[in-house]
């Protein structure tokens, strides 16, 4: 059998070369390319025709749930794990909602990465279990909230200074969803404009 092609998407070459270190004793495991960014990734991952795809959460271009999209869209085959420093960041969670097949975090020992790698590609979604409670945690303030998942979605990307066409074009809402959207969150957060929302926001833990 050939080993499964992997592919690193990091904007932190030590990230890139330490990854391809550690899988270079595991036969069944072998990376086949590396992306610095987002927009890099979705360009290269067809050419590369990776199995799977270990990309980090935080990319200077670009949130992780886009590029699983993109990465689901261009290489379905291939399966996603979010790779990241931060367990209790609520990206995981919009991630895996995304379509990624598991969470792992930087620091697992090589030996957990490698078995975690090879569950995914049998099958199976895989997430560090010490992810779970920054992740219960956010979902509770989500609940507390009274924000549905989309109005959330709409406020998050208005929170890193989308404008709501960008909104628009980066959920496939029409315009005037984005806004009604936007408009209902303020209201549940008792927001006059969406500034004071993501400040709110921010303070209940959502942001």
């Amino acid at each position: 059998m050939s080993p499964a092609r992997v592919m690193v998407v990091d904007d932190h070459p030590v990230v890139r070369d330490g990854v391809a270190l550690l899988l270079r004793g595991e036969p069944a495991l072998v990376v086949v390319g590396s992306a610095e960014s987002g927009r890099t990734a979705l360009e290269r991952a067809p050419g590369l025709r990776p199995d799977l795809v270990l990309l980090d959460l935080r990319l200077p271009d670009m949130l992780a749930p886009e590029v699983v999209a993109g990465l689901r869209e261009g290489c379905p085959a291939a399966k996603v794990v979010v790779f990241t420093a931060h367990g209790d960041h609520h990206g995981v969670q919009a991630a895996l909602d995304a379509g990624a097949h598991g969470a792992l975090l930087k620091d697992a020992a090589a030996t957990d990465l490698v078995a975690a790698l090879r569950r995914v590609l049998r099958g199976e979604r895989v997430s560090d279990p010490r992810m779970v409670p920054g992740t219960v945690g956010n979902q509770a303030a989500l609940a507390r909230s009274g924000l549905t998942r989309r109005e959330y979605e709409v406020l998050r990307l208005a929170a890193q200074g989308r404008t709501n066409p960008e909104i628009a074009e980066s959920t496939g809402l029409a315009r005037n969803t984005v806004k009604t959207y936007l408009q209902s969150a303020l209201h549940k957060l008792g927001a006059r404009n969406r500034v004071e929302a993501i400040g709110k926001a921010s303070e209940a833990g959502l942001l």
